[in-house]
């Protein structure tokens, strides 16, 4: 007979990985002046994406409260329709216009990501505490932004959750849980209970939408995860408690089930690096590491049109790209669906080659339809540069570099195209700023009149104004009468 003493049912202190954060939102202060810019562009942004994402209806049709026609006092109001929602539906409903384009932010590290996704949990709870009557401003949810694409991004520089199949946006789930934990008024000891929950949930963010073959891209896993955040945090603010060794237990923590028994690793303290590097999508809605690819194919078009060529002119063409866009959007074969087209850089330069720019529009099945797209795609082909594949995780540099190498039928070999850094980067912000606010106006201008239209810009413009405001008043400006 054997005997056991069986386990012990001592609660181990919380995981340190899990405190550091708690500890850096409930009292690290944001004192960043070019942190605190970049997140009013950021949310200017994000909002304008989401307008944008409300005019498909594949995204709309998802939208709204789960039982029709429910109104939810003092709730959540969703920009561009007239819902009115509690917030973790708020919340769903939110990052799921955000995220639907994959226009918004963009974070390129050993795993990449969307830290404005995040907003989604963020707007969702301040804009239904101060229906309640809670004094928040709008400068207290670019202190949220900040932190939480602190945390997304700092997890995010060393650690690869692709690799290993799981979705990004379980980082938005981590990150939306703790700072709407803040907001919610729990204390930093239920913090850690919230932020551990989000990681026993991550197990069920299986990566989907970059895995060959398997259907449609899942557009509203950011909503679904900055719900699962907001909601989270209400059940711990009810009485749940955490799991202190959540990451680190043996056999059935996150490491062991689902990191291959490797901790975490940091490049950096959590401060506010990550804001002041975000990247933004400006010239195109293309995934970020073919930015500089369809830049760099605009380029060839004009060049062809200069010489009276077009793309049926062209023999073959290469691209030299870095190993993330190698393994993520380097597709051949059919591509099926608008989310297949918007992850595939042969897809998105052949497109920009042909008609000298790419939008939206550039990705549906009637866009697809021209022959001359498949034509193009056979004729690229994609090389890993070891430098582009440096240069890329460098955190002085954080290039996203292609370039683009065409031979015409005739033997004609033009000058090779490279781009770097893509207009969105912070070394280009001041040449992009401008444009990221035309970007905006595009998006706002499909919604509301010239005259709102005019008060909203105003209002976006006024930095201080914009930092008081209170944020019903803001939400206010977007939503549907």
């Amino acid at each position: 007979m054997s005997v056991s003493h069986g386990e012990s049912a001592a609660r181990p202190p919380p995981d340190q990985e899990i405190q550091d954060i708690a500890d850096y939102v409930h009292n690290y202060k944001v004192e960043s002046d070019v942190a605190y810019e970049t997140a009013r562009l950021c949310l200017i942004d994000t909002i304008g994406c989401g307008l944008e994402g409300l005019r498909f209806p594949e995204c709309r049709s998802l939208l709204g409260p789960v039982v029709p026609g429910t109104v939810v006092p003092n709730g959540t109001k969703v920009p561009g329709t007239n819902y009115q929602l509690d917030p973790v539906r708020g919340a769903f409903n939110i990052g799921t216009i955000i995220r639907w384009l994959d226009f918004n932010d963009c974070w390129l590290a050993a795993e990449w990501g969307h830290p404005s996704d995040n907003l989604g949990a963020i707007l969702a709870v301040a804009d239904h505490l101060a229906r309640q009557g809670q004094p928040l401003k709008v400068k207290d949810i670019l202190e949220a932004m900040i932190k939480a694409h602190e945390i997304q991004g700092c997890l995010a520089l060393e650690n690869s959750f692709n690799r290993v199949g799981l979705d990004h946006v379980v980082l938005v789930k981590v990150a939306s849980a703790a700072v709407v934990s803040k907001m919610l008024g729990l204390s930093r000891d239920q913090t850690v209970d919230v932020i551990s929950q989000a990681f026993v949930d991550g197990q069920s963010l299986r990566t989907y939408r970059h895995a060959p073959n398997t259907g449609p891209r899942k557009s509203w896993a950011a909503g679904d995860a900055c719900s699962r955040a907001v909601n989270l945090a209400y059940l711990v603010k009810q009485g749940q408690v955490g799991l202190p060794s959540v990451l680190s237990a043996k056999m059935w923590g996150f490491y062991d089930v689902l990191f291959k028994g490797k901790p975490f690793q940091f490049q950096r303290p959590y401060g506010s690096y990550v804001m002041e590097n975000v990247l933004f999508k400006i010239s195109f809605p293309a995934e970020f590491h073919a930015q500089t690819a369809v830049e760099a194919a605009v380029t060839v078009h004009n060049k062809l049109k200069a010489l009276g060529k077009s793309s049926d002119d062209i023999a073959s063409v290469r691209i030299r790209t870095q190993e993330a866009a190698m393994r993520i959007i380097n597709k051949k074969g059919k591509l099926h669906n608008f989310a297949d087209r918007d992850h595939d850089i042969n897809y998105m330069s052949a497109y920009a080659m042909i008609y000298g720019n790419l939008h939206s529009e550039s990705y549906t099945d009637e866009a697809a339809a021209d022959p001359r797209i498949d034509a193009l795609r056979d004729k690229i082909t994609c090389v890993e540069d070891a430098r582009f594949s440096a240069e890329y995780h460098h955190p002085d540099k954080r290039s996203i570099g292609n370039a683009l190498l065409v031979t015409l039928n005739d033997g004609t070999v033009l000058d090779e195209v490279e781009v770097e850094y893509p207009v969105g980067h912070k070394r280009r912000r001041a040449e992009g700023t401008p444009l990221l606010m035309q970007k905006f106006v595009r998006h706002v201008g499909h919604h509301f009149d010239e005259a709102h239209q005019k008060r909203i810009l105003q209002t976006v413009e006024d930095r201080q104004g914009l930092w008081e405001m209170p944020v019903d008043k803001f939400t206010d400006l977007f939503v549907k009468p």
